[in-house]
């Protein structure tokens, strides 16, 4: 039984931001009430966050916590989903080029006909948004990949 086969309801992307030195356990904690607060019935299928941040330990960890591998988004792709964008953090503007890193980084990876189903939270340390993907086409690049180590893991 494949993914879709095996998913009733939307395929959830998690974007999460997040500082640094934050314990995983804050981003398996926001992760969790996003999920609760979404209410979509959907499964988490990928955590993801910006390249630079996706090899940190706090990211790994918690996205280990959900049996998955976090996926990452560099810049050029970022910027291109900057107008489905809704939330707008004037630091992060500054910084990034977009007004949320959450929102992003899932848009990102629930691809073109994905679409926000629960906009950025915070927890003051962390950052979440909840996408699902469209319900068919073409998947961010190295989402298979992250999938496929994920189980790796799971069986080692």
């Amino acid at each position: 039984m494949g993914l879709d086969q095996a998913v009733t309801g939307p395929r959830l992307v998690a974007g999460i931001g997040f500082r640094h030195g934050v314990a995983p356990e804050a981003i398996v904690a926001l992760i969790r009430r996003a999920l609760d607060e979404a209410a979509c019935g959907g499964a988490l299928v990928a955590i993801v966050t910006t390249a630079d941040r996706a090899g940190e330990p706090a990211i790994q960890e918690a996205a280990a916590a959900f049996g998955l591998v976090p996926a990452s988004v560099e810049p050029e792709a970022l910027l291109s989903v900057d107008p489905r964008v809704p939330t707008r953090s004037a630091r992060i503007e500054q910084s990034r080029g977009v007004g949320s890193l959450a929102e992003a980084t899932a848009l990102a990876v629930a691809g073109e006909g994905g679409r926000l189903v629960l906009a950025r939270i915070d927890d003051g340390r962390v950052t979440c948004a909840l996408a699902a993907m469209a319900p068919t086409g073409a998947e961010h690049p190295n989402l298979e990949s992250k999938r496929a180590r994920a189980a790796q893991i799971a069986t080692a």
